[in-house]
């Protein structure tokens, strides 16, 4: 009875998480910031076949490494759908991270310990959000959790030296997948102090020769990408791939940690992202702190290990000036593992009960009276809302979800009442998550996609007329009816009009350009164009030949394209 009991609640756990994270996949097409970026690479490796050297466009894309677009163009020919593909690999690994944590902590003490461990991770905001977007960070989280799941096991249960080999492997791909993947490795660092210390349970195990496969085995991960890479740069005489080889190498890696050039902030930042975006669960430190320290006296090393790994994490990335909220989430599923064995006593005090249930009902109150305050509020709000984001029905299925995420919450708050507050809190998550996905997916995809825009500009220009994108974002060249020509991405806007009008002068009776409003210049006779509407809160315009003069030299354009991560 007891492993049937411990199997359900298992299951349970799994067909949750795919129900929360997984709702809505295959109903949106890639948003803004990141997401079409990454999938207009994946696309374009298979359109022309080179996976080793990323383009955006016509441009090398050297601002990370290629790992996440592998995946999404892999997936892609297995499910042929690019909807499906490139929500994959997150989707994945969220599940694997929450396997790690759960697995872990059934080891480590005990099952149970490992199913609240993985239920605090998977209802962590930042968690379940981000793995719901196509971005790095859901995957090199995983493979940060999977090299800390092999070194812990070793270090913690062993000697386990085929898990001691996985954890400097998978540290590897982590590298690969984005530079701070080898941060995993840092878990040696207190681990050696504690053996040094004589701490029971913990041992590295240095003098053994296999100590050592380890380390090959990092270098092999991160091998199977940078070797072919290099040698091809290296040895063909292409001053872009030796740029590219310079960049991410150096500049995107150590040069952005030691003179990041954006995201700036100050050195408690992670703090705060700790103290909200790992709401709800970071409620729980409120019990925990005080655990922690006493068994830390103890010399517990099972504590230990996760406790200084995390501590290390946030210090490092609290250094350098650039910061951003989605660099310490690797450091979540370790503080929920070392939450885990004292979740079970703490959701049963009762003010951990009363703060679960005035969450939920806080949470639920704010969505519900949003929809209201938009459904009957300032006429030029909802005006502008509707215009920024392109809604034809004057944007009340947006205010109604809202509205239903609010009552949801409220009524699972109401239904459990503080007596099994905690509860209430995860059922009223679970809901939102799941209306989320299926209702807002379909709703905001139109125009966060620019599958909205893109579809009228080829309805509008016909189907055997060429496009030419000016000062374009990667969701338009990924959600273009036809293959579209681009002038450069980086290439200052000035700069692309010029090279675009003279394109079009080649053929002007069947090219047009797609032109985003503040790239237009002097050289276009905005009466002659058209407005082809808005998209991520741009407005964009239909360039014919009549209203291009390809003689003129356009003004100089201060606003260029975002880095990565400052679109919206």
């Amino acid at each position: 009875m007891l492993k049937t009991r411990e199997s359900r609640d298992f299951w349970l756990l799994a067909i949750v998480a795919l129900l929360v994270l997984g709702a809505g996949l295959g109903l949106r097409d890639p948003w803004p910031s990141d997401e079409p970026r990454f999938t207009l690479v994946a696309k374009q490796m298979i359109d022309s076949g080179d996976w080793l050297f990323p383009h955006r466009g016509t441009e090398l894309y050297s601002d990370k490494p290629p790992m996440l677009m592998w995946l999404e163009a892999a997936f892609y020919l297995l499910f042929r759908d690019w909807r499906i593909a490139f929500l994959m690999p997150s989707l994945l690994a969220a599940l694997g991270t929450l396997w790690c944590v759960y697995d872990l902590g059934r080891r480590l003490w005990t099952r149970k310990v490992g199913l609240y461990a993985a239920w605090a991770l998977l209802f962590a905001l930042q968690f379940t959000y981000q793995s719901k977007r196509a971005q790095i960070d859901p995957l090199v989280t995983f493979f940060i959790t999977l090299a800390n799941y092999g070194l812990l096991r070793h270090l913690l249960l062993g000697p386990n030296w085929k898990l001691w080999t996985l954890g400097w492997f998978a540290a590897g791909l982590g590298t690969i997948t984005k530079g701070v993947g080898g941060l995993a490795l840092l878990m040696i660092l207190p681990a050696a102090i504690a053996s040094l210390m004589h701490w029971p349970r913990v041992r590295v195990h240095a003098r053994d020769l296999r100590f050592w496969i380890g380390p090959l085995a990092f270098v092999f991960a991160a091998a199977l990408w940078l070797v072919p890479m290099v040698v091809t740069a290296l040895s063909q005489d292409n001053p872009e791939y030796r740029a590219y080889l310079h960049d991410i190498l150096f500049r995107q890696t150590a040069g952005r940690y030691t003179k990041s050039w954006d995201h700036a902030q100050p050195p408690w930042y992670h703090l705060t992202v700790m103290a909200t975006a790992w709401l709800p669960t970071a409620f729980a430190l409120i019990w925990a702190f005080p655990a922690w320290r006493r068994r830390l006296r103890r010399r517990d090393a099972r504590y230990l290990l996760p406790l200084a790994w995390w501590l290390l994490i946030v210090v490092f990335f609290s250094i350098p000036g650039g910061k951003r909220d989605v660099y310490i989430m690797p450091a979540l599923p370790m503080m929920c593992l070392a939450l885990g064995p004292l979740l079970p006593g703490i959701v049963r005090r009762v003010w951990a009960k009363r703060i679960a249930f005035a969450f939920a009902a806080i949470l639920g109150a704010l969505l519900l009276g949003a929809g209201l305050a938009m459904w009957f509020g300032e006429p030029k709000f909802e005006t502008k809302l509707v215009a920024d984001r392109g809604f034809t029905d004057g944007g009340h299925a947006l205010f109604g979800l809202l509205m239903a995420m609010g009552a949801w919450a409220l009524a699972s708050a109401s239904w459990h009442r503080v007596r099994n507050g905690v509860v209430g809190l995860l059922w009223a998550m679970g809901g939102i998550w799941v209306l989320y996905g299926v209702v807002s997916y379909p709703l905001l995809n139109p125009s966060s996609s620019a599958r909205g825009l893109m579809e009228a500009v080829g309805e509008r220009i016909g189907p055997d007329v060429e496009l030419g994108l000016v000062a374009w974002k990667e969701q338009n060249l990924l959600m273009a009816d036809r293959p579209a020509t681009t002038f450069g991405f980086q290439t200052k806007w000035s700069e692309q009009l010029s090279k675009g009008m003279r394109w079009q002068a080649e053929a002007p009776q069947r090219r047009y350009l797609l032109v985003q409003e503040p790239a237009l210049s002097q050289c276009i006779d905005k009466a002659k164009a058209t407005f082809a509407g808005v998209s991520n809160r741009r407005r964009w315009w239909l360039v014919p030949a009549a209203a291009a003069d390809a003689t003129c030299v356009p003004q100089s354009i201060e606003t260029q394209n975002e880095a990565d991560g400052q679109d919206e």
